[in-house]
Formats: structure tokens, sequence, C-alpha cells
């Protein structure tokens, strides 16, 4: 038999049918992609490792956060006592100004939430992807129009 002994294509590239050269695009197309993800694996990993470390130092900050906001209010609500009021009415009033904050963020959010609309481009780019894939059979080549 005249079949050469390696698997690569031969050196000249005529002697190869149009099954062959799909079959060598397609295992092409194939590595490359497995290549592609491997490479958004790993980054992916040490991207992880990293938001990790972000999100506990975040979670370290926000309880420091909470507890010296306790600390303000309870220096706001002494700080009243002194002014005078009754206490019961300065922690009253220093919860009332928690809620009124906590309420108010709510109204923000709720805003922002009726406002968002989800994935808008990515879904009309893959509505669209998916129409050309869809496509019937048509020109290869876009006619040009004759002047």
């Amino acid at each position: 038999m005249a079949e050469s002994a390696t698997s690569g294509p031969p050196e000249d590239g005529g002697d190869q049918s149009v099954g062959d050269l799909v079959s060598l695009a397609l295992r092409d197309l194939t590595r490359l992609i497995r290549c592609e993800l491997d490479l958004a694996k790993l980054e992916l990993r040490a991207d992880a490792r990293r938001m990790g470390l972000a999100g506990a130092l975040m979670g370290i900050s926000g309880f420091a956060g909470c507890l010296v906001m306790v600390m303000l209010s309870f220096a706001l609500a002494y700080g009243l006592i002194t002014l005078g009021i009754w206490p019961w009415a300065a922690f009253l009033i220093v919860a009332g100004a928690w809620v009124l904050l906590a309420v108010v963020a709510m109204l923000v959010v709720a805003r922002k939430m009726r406002r968002m609309s989800g994935l808008r481009r990515t879904r009309a780019t893959v509505q669209d992807d998916l129409a050309l894939l869809r496509r019937e059979e048509g020109p290869a080549v876009p006619a040009v129009a004759e002047s």
C-alpha cells in the first residue's frame, strides 16, 4: 500500500479528499475548543481563589462595620440622654432613624430592581446566532446588487 506512515497531511495537500480535509478541520477545531476550555478553567480557578479571599475579607469588614454602627448608635442615644431627653425616648429616636434608613434603602432597591431587564443584549445576540444557524438553504455568499 502507498499510504504514508505519518498521521499528518501529505506534503503536497492534493492527495486528500474533501472528507479527509473536513475531518482534519473538525479535529483541529475540537482541539482548539478543548484548549480554550482548559485555559478558561485555569483562569477561573485562579480567580476563584482570589474571590474567596476577597469575600472573606469583605465579611470581616462587614462584621466590623456592624459592630461600629451598634457602638455609634449607643453613643448617639447616650448623647441624646445627656441633652436631657428621657433614656427610652433617646433609644427610640435612634431606632427610628435606623428604621427610616432601612425603608429608604428598600425603596431605592425596589426602584432599581424594577428597571432591571435581565440579559437583554445577550438574549438578543444568542437569538441572532440561532437564527443564523437555522437559516434555510441559500447562497453561501450574499448576492451583490448589480448597478
